[in-house]
């Protein structure tokens, strides 16, 4: 598939095959996340993916909007170094990422939030990673079960050139 169709047909998936996602693709999604721009070439981030079903379970039962991750096959988790400026871009950088290259694989994801968010430590503490590390996101994955059709707001309505001039 080409980049733009990718990135053009991607849509947030919440429901998924009880179907695992090969170890091969987890590690390239996971090359993926490592290859994304980053600011002064810093690289702030530590990114996690857990299949365990226990584990997703349990992230499940944290995050407020994830209740759906124990249905994924996957679940990545991004953390970035919280004392550096540009942890949260770097970090939203890596998640941009593997969702597009799970998309190009055929395997749908979901963007939850994790900064900032009252489960952010439980998470990170469940995941034993460092202190210095803050959660960025989670993206439960697996090939979709749904096929998602949400509207998007037309191109005129959310862009501009230059200047911004109303409609």
């Amino acid at each position: 598939m080409e980049l733009i169709d990718v990135i053009k047909s991607r849509r947030s998936v919440r429901k998924y095959k009880d179907r695992p996602i090969s170890a091969e693709i987890i590690d390239e999604l996971l090359d993926c996340a490592r290859l994304a721009p980053t600011a002064i070439n810093i690289q702030p981030w530590l990114i996690g993916c857990v299949t365990d079903k226990t584990l997703l379970e349990q992230l499940a039962g944290l995050a407020d909007h994830g209740r759906f991750i124990k249905g994924s096959a996957a679940c990545f988790a991004v953390f970035s170094e919280k004392g550096q400026k540009y942890y949260l871009e770097d970090g939203c950088a890596a998640t941009m990422n593997i969702i597009t290259a799970a998309a190009a694989k055929g395997i749908g994801t979901c963007w939850v939030a994790g900064d900032k968010k009252e489960y952010a430590e439980a998470v990170r503490r469940l995941l034993d990673v460092p202190e210095s590390y803050t959660l960025v996101s989670l993206i439960p994955a697996g090939y979709p079960d749904e096929a998602p059709k949400k509207e998007k707001k037309k191109l005129a309505e959310v862009t501009f050139r230059d200047v911004y001039r109303p409609q």
